[in-house]
């Protein structure tokens, strides 16, 4: 059980205090911000608030190449020359990473400005300002225990930007703000001590974020959970002293829906591999953002009004500890899942794609235009594609580039993995419908595999995220810790979600 003093940690930031975003035109002076980011494109003449031409500039080895800074005091702030590079090649991920890059190299500053450029170079300054937004927020995000532990927070950020596109650059703002917010929400969620953020917690954060958001939410416990079926999650469950949670979530836009998309998280609020116990290594530690798909899922569907979606989408939260005792689930157990396949456990600690399956199923029923499934699922995605690319695989080739899409929109990449269904026979089970565990090579292709068994042939799309959810030091807008990385994305998909045809077309 949890101590009182663990008690006392709240994951929830809804009541949290964010840094305000303001758009001026002219430059803020030394008592207004404490550092300004002033943009230099390589070759190009410097904005003339530096103070500095581009032969002074080059005198101390600033060009303008990507990633160069040059301080320079004015009145009593810091004037900081940020390289962008060559204007041509300017895109929203490059300018993201360097607002980002440059708000965590000021800590001691807590109000902060960024000059956007006077002309044009690669980015409206609509898109200009939405990533100076997001990075800005981002690099300057960290997981915080309580409210009182708020010393050198983000208080302000200014953009500066030219009057006659403050409109565009004020629309650009307030999109950034709700992307960087929602990925926020998803890293405090993933970032919270699993003894605090358990299965009922989450449900109560569900209920306290979501309606203010335009979500209706439903939280379903063991009892209910019995009656619907759902033995992948109560399976699971058994060797956890804390009650199960299945989180629905539903966001119905206004006007003309573009279709209905069902998104689901896994939510293994802490995986100690259950009997198939883990190695007590780093892995464990970070095995309480084993919810990281629930956290993105759900941070995702908060910022749906904000971010003007049209497309209604019903989210599932499969949320339970994984853990071992003598009530829990044993290698050679069979489960009866909600579309009433029979699963032979082989390896406790394949549960992701247990507690996934009911909910798969749940959405199947629901007659959903598509479903797509976030997780950090294996291991083996980890090891094929990094830290930088989470995979996707689907039955729809249609709904796998939209996914895909939208990664490359919000720099949250994805890369197709295949679902070579010859490897299906490695599920084969003598005794069930299938197994829950493939042989020793491809295990992110068999897991896809199994989820496949629970779609009932319609459009669908699985995002292994096990690398990109957390990272051992920051880079670029992604922190240290937990990413958040999938937020933003499944944003950018609902919002331009297109129903896809039948047939995997």
């Amino acid at each position: 059980m949890s101590t009182p003093a663990m008690r006392t940690v709240d994951p929830v930031p809804s009541t949290r205090s964010y840094a305000a975003v303001d758009v001026v035109s002219q430059l803020p002076d030394a008592d207004e911000v404490g550092a300004v980011a002033v943009p230099v494109a390589e070759g190009a003449d410097p904005p003339g608030d530096l103070g500095q031409d581009a032969t002074a500039l080059a005198a101390v080895g600033f060009t303008g190449r990507r990633g160069q800074t040059h301080v320079l005091p004015s009145g009593g702030r810091a004037l900081v020359a940020l390289g962008i590079g060559a204007a041509d090649d300017v895109d929203e991920a490059a300018v993201r990473n360097l607002a980002a890059t440059f708000a965590r190299a000021v800590p001691q500053h807590t109000r902060l400005a960024v000059e956007l450029p006077e002309r044009e170079i690669g980015l409206s300054p609509r898109d200009f300002a939405r990533a100076v937004t997001e990075g800005v927020l981002l690099g300057r995000w960290r997981f915080r225990i309580s409210d009182a532990d708020d010393g050198g927070a983000l208080e302000r950020l200014v953009i500066v930007a030219p009057a006659a596109h403050s409109d565009e650059v004020l629309e650009g703002v307030r999109r950034g703000e709700v992307l960087a917010r929602a990925a926020a929400l998803g890293r405090d969620l993933a970032n919270c001590p699993a003894a605090v953020l358990t299965a009922t917690r989450m449900g109560e954060v569900a209920e306290e974020v979501g309606p203010p958001a335009g979500l209706e939410v439903e939280v379903v416990g063991r009892e209910e959970l019995v009656e619907l079926g759902c033995g992948g999650l109560l399976g699971v469950n058994l060797g956890s002293v804390e009650g199960p949670r299945m989180i629905r979530l539903h966001y119905v836009p206004e006007g003309v829906s573009r279709g209905h998309l069902a998104l689901v998280g896994k939510g293994i609020m802490y995986d100690s591999g259950g009997i198939s116990i883990k190695p007590s290594d780093e892995s464990h530690a970070q095995m309480k953002n084993d919810m990281t798909g629930a956290a993105t899922v759900l941070a995702a569907m908060t910022a749906l009004r904000d971010a003007g979606c049209r497309t209604e989408v019903t989210g599932y939260l499969m949320c339970t500890d994984n853990m071992p005792s003598g009530s829990a689930l044993k290698l050679g157990d069979v489960l009866q899942m909600r579309n009433g396949k029979t699963v032979e456990v082989r390896n406790t600690d394949a549960e992701g794609r247990l507690v996934m399956a009911d909910a798969l199923s749940l959405a199947v029923e629901l007659g959903v235009d598509a479903i797509v499934d976030i997780a950090t699922l294996t291991g083996a995605c980890l090891r094929a594609l990094g830290v930088d690319i989470a995979g996707v695989m689907g039955n729809s080739d249609a709904l796998v580039e939209q996914v895909r899409a939208a990664g490359d929109a919000v720099d949250e990449p994805v890369w197709p993995l295949p679902l070579h269904r010859a490897y299906g026979k490695q599920l084969d089970s003598p005794i069930a419908d299938m197994t829950n565990l493939g042989g020793p090579n491809a295990g992110q292709i068999t897991a896809g595999l199994f989820l496949e068994e629970f779609v009932g042939g319609g459009p669908w799309a699985h995002i292994d995220i096990a690398g990109t959810a957390q990272l051992p030091e920051a880079d670029g807008w992604r922190n240290k810790g937990a990413t958040g990385f999938g937020s933003r994305l499944l944003i950018e998909l609902a919002c331009a979600f297109e129903r896809p045809a039948a047939g995997g077309a």
